[in-house]
């Protein structure tokens, strides 16, 4: 909605006025103000854009993750390093369904740019893996189910992970 520098003056501004209101004596309206400047520095780290692009897919929305991710004009300026991983991710996933090779640049740059969990790296190196195998890259795919199983720490992906290495095995 707002460019990550315009986040950062209105909360300066805000801030500002907090102390200014501390000042005069309305120090309850000055604590207002400072946890409601709290909020541009949350969506400074985390976009509400792909905030709600996470809420759409959590639904199985996939047309309404791709209208909010849609929304974010020119997201190398717009966005910082990991909110531009996290934006090439969840592109990745919507390319996975409809164009493999569209997907695997995704994921790449979406693990070059740096996720924050790693439950999101683990799953973008199972995917990635999954679009090795389809092009019959084993090495490859061999090597980001290791990595991915090395980085799923609460066993979540453990099914997935077993599964691919049984089809691995058939190729």
């Amino acid at each position: 909605m707002f460019n990550k520098n315009i986040k950062l003056v209105i909360t300066g501004l805000i801030i500002a006025y907090a102390i200014y209101q501390m000042i005069e004596g309305y120090i309850g309206n000055g604590v207002f103000l400072i946890l409601f400047s709290l909020i541009f520095v949350f969506l400074y780290f985390r976009n509400e854009m792909i905030l709600l692009a996470f809420l759409r897919m959590r639904k199985q929305d996939m047309e309404g993750t791709q209208k909010w991710l849609d929304k974010i004009k020119n997201p190398e300026g717009a966005l910082i390093k990991k909110q531009q991983g996290y934006y090439n991710y969840l592109h990745g996933i919507l390319h996975s369904q409809k164009n493999l090779t569209k997907a695997e640049k995704f994921f790449r740059k979406a693990l070059k740019l740096g996720l924050t969990m790693d439950y999101d790296v683990a799953m973008a190196k199972l995917s990635l893996a999954g679009i090795a195998m389809q092009k019959r890259r084993k090495r490859e795919a061999t090597t980001l189910l290791n990595e991915a199983k090395k980085l799923d720490k609460n066993n979540m992906l453990t099914d997935q992970i077993k599964m691919m290495q049984q089809q691995m095995k058939k190729i």
